[in-house]
């Protein structure tokens, strides 16, 4: 009887040790966040945000959704990402990379500096629909060719 008694004990803390230990990497996977100051108001799918700065991490472990949240607590979006390759100027810092179409910035791409893979973000129909349309104006001028750029705002990871 004691045999069984101290096993039943002996399962029980292995079973917790797991457990807890599973917790604290899950929390730590988690608590990775990019922050980055950004100067220019921008959009997360069709919502905007205003200069200021920001956190990104992923809404839980192994999640496509990611939580854009200003530091403030004032403003938040989730957003729908996909795992992107290696970055092709072979950039490993932390940074959050915006389209940019004449005045109006999209974040378009996380990445933490950590990974050598970074989190690219589903375009909306809004800039979907900005890119269809200066894909239709005539490259005749540079003016087509001057209204979309990258650009990117170096982050720490906190």
């Amino acid at each position: 009887m004691k045999k069984e008694l101290v096993k039943g004990l002996t399962m029980l803390v292995v079973v917790t040790v797991f457990a807890l230990a599973a917790a604290v990497v899950s929390a730590n996977a988690q608590s990775t966040k990019v922050r980055a100051n950004i100067p220019f108001e921008f959009s997360i799918g069709y919502k905007p945000m205003p200069a200021g700065e920001y956190t990104v991490q992923q809404v839980s472990q192994g999640s496509s959704g990611l939580m854009i949240r200003s530091t403030d607590g004032k403003r938040a979006a989730i957003r729908l990402s996909d795992d992107t390759g290696r970055s092709k100027n072979n950039n490993t810092k932390a940074r959050l990379v915006f389209h940019r179409y004449g005045e109006r910035y999209f974040l378009a791409e996380v990445w933490n500096g950590f990974n050598t893979t970074g989190r690219h973000l589903l375009k909306s129909k809004e800039e979907s629909a900005i890119e269809k349309e200066l894909a239709s104006i005539p490259s005749t001028g540079d003016s087509a060719k001057n209204t979309y750029e990258t650009v990117e705002i170096l982050a720490a990871l906190r």
